[in-house]
């Protein structure tokens, strides 16, 4: 596994990963399919490199990465399809993240340093039938047994399913307690029996990232396995990975709509109609000047929420739900602009990335939060002042 260490500055860690985006990942992107995923041989340039180490410090055997690197390498890799930044994204946020701010220390060594080597995914197994935004209304339970804990319950929409190697759980360990106190962590084990996992479902776009449900019938762990050894911080520990995970978000729209706009911008450049290329006429021009503004401004926003990230310590939660609700916003609105400029050409699967990387976009403004749920934790954060 390579790293900044490896090279003589980030900047040229920066460029390696950049080549690697340009050069790999987006020359081999007609490979991810619903079957197949994310090839093996993808998979392990993407480990080489040191992605799936990026946010774990180096005492775990990561890269320690500060978040504004983080956000920068993001910028660069995600300017191929977002299915790659999938296969890690689980592992480098919303699994390893919780771990290393909530799991004991034996829990640190068992999985980060795997983690960081991308030998062990993680998987982040909150969502469910009946609980989604409304976390708190999760249904899966874990009861107390003579040598730890079973667990019971359904999930769903699990990015990396198939592929994980431990999920992360959240279960209701405390029946009484409809609230998020009731509610506690677990690092089940994939392998474990009475784990079951369903069939990657097919998508409206991300062909390629395997989004499954998971079932717990009776699944035993020991006590061990209980995040940090305390009931209770379930959800704790879910946002803590949650908000690591949407600032990523928000900086792969970003990575996206630089894609996107390089993409219809090249068409226009050399596309002619009525004597000239379609990038002189003013309509072309106007799509081509409000993309690159609304995508600069999302640029600056990712950055100074990973500047404060960095400066403080502490996780600035509403800018961060700004950063997600505009960029993703902002990446949405840029594909159908590159539908627009493209015109036919962008609606033909076959001749053109656009159908794939507009229909991929459209998921930005649902998972980590949807839009609406950005709005409403703004809005009261501003409320109380």
């Amino acid at each position: 596994m390579r790293g900044p260490s490896d090279f003589q500055s980030f900047d040229d860690y920066l460029a390696a990963v950049r080549d690697l985006s340009q050069t790999v990942l987006r020359p081999n992107e007609h490979r991810l399919t619903r079957e197949a995923g994310v090839p093996a041989d993808l998979t392990e340039a993407l480990k080489e490199i040191g992605l799936f180490g990026i946010s774990i410090p180096e005492a775990y055997g990561g890269l320690e990465c500060s978040m504004t690197e983080q956000v920068l390498l993001t910028f660069e890799f995600t300017q191929a399809s977002c299915v790659y930044r999938s296969r890690f994204s689980t592992t480098i946020g919303l699994t390893s993240q919780a771990i290393l701010d909530f799991g004991t220390e034996a829990q640190k060594q068992r999985y980060l340093p795997a983690m960081a080597t991308g030998a062990c995914t993680g998987s982040f197994a909150l969502t469910e039938p009946d609980a989604g935004s409304d976390a708190g209304a999760l249904k899966t339970r874990a009861e107390r047994v003579n040598d730890g804990w079973a667990i019971f319950g359904e999930k769903r929409y699990i990015t990396n399913a198939p592929q994980a190697d431990v999920f992360l759980v959240m279960a209701r360990t405390d029946p009484s307690d409809l609230t998020a106190a009731g509610v506690s962590a677990f690092l089940v084990d994939a392998d474990t029996p009475g784990v079951s996992v369903g069939e990657p479902p097919r998508m409206l776009g991300n062909e390629g990232s395997h989004v499954c449900y998971v079932w717990f019938d009776n699944a035993r762990v020991p006590a061990s396995a209980l995040v940090g050894g305390r009931e209770g911080s379930g959800l704790k520990a879910a946002l803590r990975g949650i908000n690591h995970a949407r600032l990523h978000v928000a900086a792969t729209c970003v990575g996206q709509s630089i894609r996107l706009i390089e993409e219809m911008t090249d068409y226009a450049r050399t596309r002619r109609q009525f004597g000239q290329p379609i990038g002189e006429f003013g309509q072309i021009q106007a799509m081509l000047a409000d993309s690159q503004s609304e995508m600069a401004a999302a640029r600056a926003l990712c950055l100074e929420c990973a500047r404060t990230f960095d400066a403080d310590g502490a996780i600035p939660h509403v800018a961060i739900a700004s950063a997600k609700l505009f960029g993703s916003e902002t990446v949405s609105r840029i594909a159908d602009r590159a539908i627009q400029v493209l015109g036919g050409l962008g609606y033909m699967e076959d001749l053109s990335p656009i159908p794939r990387l507009a229909r991929d976009a459209r998921l930005f403004r649902i998972f980590e939060g949807a839009s609406q749920v950005q709005q409403a934790n703004i809005a009261r954060a501003m409320l109380r002042g």
